[in-house]
């Protein structure tokens, strides 16, 4: 037996199998969370002027001094904190990156990390690989807010804990972390010396006149925080692997730094060199962004009721949690598979999303950031779910 045990915690992504599957089968992608668009105009041709610029080598290991620069800037009027580039940003391979280096730098094996769930896949496989204790808090699918309970919350804290990772807006439920939820984690931050870890990838993808807040603009937040973030979202260029880390504890960016430059040594130059026209953009353009989404948001919350799915609306972010017990006695990953080899609909299993498979099997995820006729083509192969993988 040659692998190691670290790596038998934990099964491959389900997100990208299903991604397999349904090119497989010729379905259409709802399972990775993707555009089937293109990014702004003025984004490609930043990338093309970056080539023929010449920027073909290294970066600095953390980031290239321009990118970092306008990471602060917007960090500044956006979300409301001050950080030196040269002491507290680190650019990374994208927010995956960032989120490893991150919990490399912090956690000693048997220290514990608290994860609100359903997560994104990869924040258990993370804790477990930098050999955190996971302790899970869970968020309500059937609460309008996706809330959860204070006191659950307050009992996985610990004089061992020393993170929380959060996500707002939240993959896979669409939650936004009220600013009321943020003072109460805040507190628990400071009253047990632990440190935030914020996934903050699709701040500007908010609906119902909701606003973002940060956690690390909470009082006697920004040096116990780290802000993870990334060009993908924002900017429909989730292939460029483009993220960074902000830690205002220039300690924190120091150990963050260590990890990255041995996991990857630093993310594309020309592509950094792009992300400066990005971090540019006008608040016009995210106003927009987030109208766009809204719209797509709406079509499939009527696309998916109509297919007889009982979906939990998002407050942002661009995915839907389902369920379909209504349509089959299916299990969670029966369902996903039968629906995109029998209808051409690739989804997540909501199993993926729990530290305990059962809690996740009546669910499954879609994902929206799609064209209009992409969702068109969706809505008319979900027409025939029922007779389908009904049953």
């Amino acid at each position: 037996m040659f692998t190691a045990a670290r790596v038998g915690l934990f099964t491959e992504s389900v997100i990208r199998e299903m991604t397999r599957l349904n090119n497989l089968h010729n379905g259409i992608n709802l399972a990775q969370g993707f555009p089937d668009f293109d990014p702004p105009a003025e984004l490609i041709e930043a990338a093309v002027r970056a080539l023929n610029d010449g920027y073909h080598q290294y970066a600095i290991t953390w980031g290239s001094p321009r990118l970092r620069q306008v990471v602060a800037e917007k960090f500044a009027w956006y979300n409301g904190v001050e950080v030196d580039p040269e002491r507290h940003i680190t650019v990374t391979c994208g927010a995956t990156e960032a989120m490893m280096a991150t919990l490399l730098a912090v956690v000693d094996p048997g220290d514990e990390v608290v994860i609100f769930e359903p997560f994104y896949e990869n924040y258990g496989p993370d804790a477990l690989l930098s050999g955190a204790v996971p302790r899970y808090v869970q968020l309500h699918l059937d609460d309008p807010e996706f809330a959860f309970d204070p006191a659950e919350l307050r009992a996985a804290f610990s004089p061992k804990t020393k993170a929380i990772i959060l996500n707002t807006p939240h993959n896979p439920t669409g939650k936004v972390f009220t600013r009321g939820e943020l003072e109460l984690i805040a507190d628990l931050c400071r009253t047990f010396d632990a440190l935030a870890v914020t996934d903050e990838v699709y701040e500007h993808i908010l609906y119902d006149g909701i606003g973002h807040t940060s956690i690390a603009a909470q009082p006697g937040m920004a040096e116990r925080t780290v802000t993870i973030n990334s060009l993908s979202k924002t900017y429909s260029v989730t292939g460029w692997r483009v993220g960074w880390a902000i830690a205002r504890d220039p300690a924190v960016t120091v150990g963050i730094r260590r990890a990255h430059d041995f996991l990857t040594v630093g993310a594309a130059a020309p592509l950094q060199e792009a992300g400066v026209t990005a971090l540019r953009f006008p608040p016009a353009y995210y106003r927009g962004l987030a109208a766009m989404y809204e719209e797509k948001r709406n079509l499939m919350l009527r696309i998916l009721g109509k297919a007889g799915f009982r979906a939990f609306t998002p407050r942002g972010a661009y995915y839907i949690m389902t369920d379909f017990s209504g349509l089959s006695g299916d299990d969670d990953v029966a369902f996903a598979h039968r629906l995109v080899t029998d209808v051409g609909v690739a989804t997540v299993p909501g199993s993926s999303f729990y530290h305990a498979p059962a809690l996740g099997r009546p669910y499954v995820r879609f994902a929206f950031p799609k064209r209009e006729e992409t969702l068109t083509r969706v809505a008319e192969r979900l027409h025939r779910v029922r007779e389908v993988v009904g049953g």
